[in-house]
């Protein structure tokens, strides 16, 4: 995909500020973009259990993230692994509530309603392809999730109440 070699980025927690802001939109043919986008994947890659990366969770303030909802049991449509820079919703439809967790909230986990049939477009980087995705149910979810992280929005930010979240159990 890319050809450069990904370094394990450390995650950064909530409540620390780059989580909360708005990320600046990225040229994809940016060396550093680049390799941010295979941090992102290499980061990923390591953390059990996680389907997307954005660039904000590692700190980065920037309108990218990295996917890959592959071996998740609730997948439907799979895109397989990618990157997009600069991702925006074209259609979203068909809300339902399911169970969201986090690596930058690794202690609980909460109910957000989601659109499960999406259409979103961006650019892949290291190149200047725009890109159209269109999917269903849990990779639905997971790419509106990442969009939400590079706008500033955590799923805390989208739970009905304190009622709809829950301690994270954990698995041994």
């Amino acid at each position: 995909m890319l050809d450069v070699e990904g370094a394990v980025l450390d995650v950064v927690r909530a409540p620390h500020p780059v989580l909360a802001a708005e990320g600046a939109s990225v040229d994809p043919l940016d060396p550093f973009v680049i390799q941010l986008a295979a941090d992102l994947v290499a980061t990923m890659r390591v953390s059990p259990g996680c389907v997307g990366l954005a660039a904000p969770q590692v700190g980065v303030a920037a309108q990218m993230f990295s996917l890959d909802v592959s071996d998740h049991p609730k997948t439907r449509t799979c895109h397989g692994v990618f990157v997009l820079c600069n991702a925006v919703v074209l259609e979203a439809s068909r809300n339902e509530k399911a169970r969201e967790g986090c690596m930058s909230v690794p202690d609980f986990t909460g109910d957000v309603k989601r659109a499960t049939r999406l259409t979103v477009r961006g650019v892949l980087p290291g190149t200047t392809d725009s890109v159209t995705i269109t999917t269903d149910a849990f990779e639905a979810r997971a790419l509106q999730h990442e969009i939400d992280h590079c706008n500033g929005k955590l799923f805390l930010d989208r739970v009905a109440g304190a009622h709809a979240v829950y301690p994270r159990k954990n698995y041994q």
